[in-house]
């Protein structure tokens, strides 16, 4: 297929919009719970901070350890099942998660809704990139991500609006029938996988996500450890609507995700890759030198236009090349350091914060995600390829994908 012939193919077809109707739904159940949870864990269960950190670290142990298996389920029985499973994971354990009374079972819970995500986020993922032509496969990762940080960014505001101060078991129930409806809209969606490949035994961990996941990893420690300590830190420069603050977040993410969706396609991973680093650099650089109110909103602008870039930018990275019996493990591999920093980055910028300020760690963190930049800059993230037409750095379109046809059929007739 030539690149004006893929230009030209429809993206936003009816099976692409339901996979993102399921992932919206899905991450508004993720999005209610997380102002909710430590509250819960802190005013009902009592278990202070360290039981918070507890729960809240408990869902990203469940997501790492199912992650690259999730890959490897998908690469082998499709990706519809991992979406439709999944989500009906996450959906009973939270509702169960409204009968506990003790802190160990609702880790439990916890536990089992990381499990659940790490099968749903790899499906929805892999089959996304899998209706997507090659060359607007950025586009496409843009277009999910909307799904994925519009329900996590105003996900909190319908958790804060249910709550209404102590209504906990609204809020479980509320969420439970999120994530529920996010599995019966999946049952609408159509298998991606070809049934004519043969099985492909690939590795557990996926060699091709490690370099781009460990970008990826370095620059959510800034991003997302300035997100969990904003509603602490707000206050400080007299801000007490955090909520409003998640918002303006939210918005702009939207806003840079659906008009420049294109742009990580059109600029190269690299380089939509180095514009995402830099701009949530110079956000976190910003927050942590101005101790006032623009300084604050002028870094939560920035820090949300980096993250705008940034998975679909590295996710690209990852895929380069990479043949569709094998998309789902690169797909499990490369989110799996999505957890790990959204489980540690609140622990290591919280020690930091303990031993400086709250500005003194979004410095600290800034200087990571800017060596994150640097090693990008220096062909890092894509230390795997090999093939000299391999520079995803000039917004070329990745080669064609390499498939293994079933001897027993003929191309194209599956």
């Amino acid at each position: 297929m030539t690149d004006a012939t893929a230009a030209k193919e429809p993206l936003l077809t009816p099976r692409f919009l339901v996979v993102i109707a399921s992932g919206l739904s899905y991450f508004l159940a993720l999005g209610a719970l997380n102002p909710v949870v430590p509250r819960y864990v802190d005013k009902v269960l009592d278990g202070g901070d360290v039981g918070v950190g507890i729960a809240v670290g408990a869902f990203a142990l469940g997501a790492i350890v199912l992650r690259p298996i999730a890959g490897r389920i998908g690469d082998r029985f499709g990706r519809r099942v991992l979406m439709i499973v999944g989500a009906a994971i996450v959906g009973v354990m939270v509702l169960v998660s409204g009968l506990v009374e003790t802190l160990p079972y609702l880790v439990l819970t916890r536990i089992g809704v990381g499990l659940g995500e790490a099968l749903f986020f790899v499906g929805g993922t892999t089959m996304i990139t899998d209706l997507a032509p090659i060359s607007r496969r950025g586009e496409a990762v843009s277009y999910w991500s909307v799904a994925v940080w519009g329900g996590l960014a105003f996900g909190p505001v319908l958790g804060e609006l249910v709550l209404d101060d102590s209504h906990y078991q609204r809020v479980w129930i509320m969420a439970g029938c999120l994530a529920l409806g996010a599995s019966l809209i999946a049952l609408a969606t159509r298998e991606t996988r070809h049934p004519a490949l043969q099985e492909v035994r690939a590795r557990l961990i996926a060699r091709q996500a490690i370099r781009p996941g460990t970008l990826l990893a370095m620059t959510l420690f800034g991003i997302v450890g300035f997100q969990v300590f904003l509603p602490l830190y707000a206050p400080e420069v007299g801000v007490d609507d955090v909520g409003l603050l998640f918002l303006v977040y939210g918005v702009v993410v939207l806003a840079v995700r659906l008009l420049g969706a294109k742009l990580p396609d059109i600029l190269g991973p690299k380089r939509a890759g180095s514009i995402s680093m830099g701009a949530a650099f110079v956000g976190l650089l910003v927050v942590a030198s101005l101790h006032n109110v623009p300084g604050l909103l002028a870094g939560i602008v920035l820090i949300a236009i980096g993250s705008s870039f940034l998975y679909p930018s590295l996710m690209l990275l990852a895929l380069h090349g990479v043949s569709e019996e094998e998309r789902g493990s690169v797909v499990g591999t490369f989110s799996a350091f999505f957890d790990f920093a959204g489980g540690m980055s609140g622990v290591v910028v919280g020690v930091l914060a303990a031993l400086t300020s709250y500005r003194g760690a979004f410095g600290i963190v800034a200087g990571v995600v800017l060596g994150a930049l640097l090693l990008l800059r220096s062909g890092f993230g894509q230390g795997h390829y090999t093939g000299p037409h391999d520079t995803p750095d000039d917004g070329a379109p990745d080669p064609p994908l390499i498939t293994i046809e079933d001897p027993g059929i003929a191309p194209g007739t599956a």
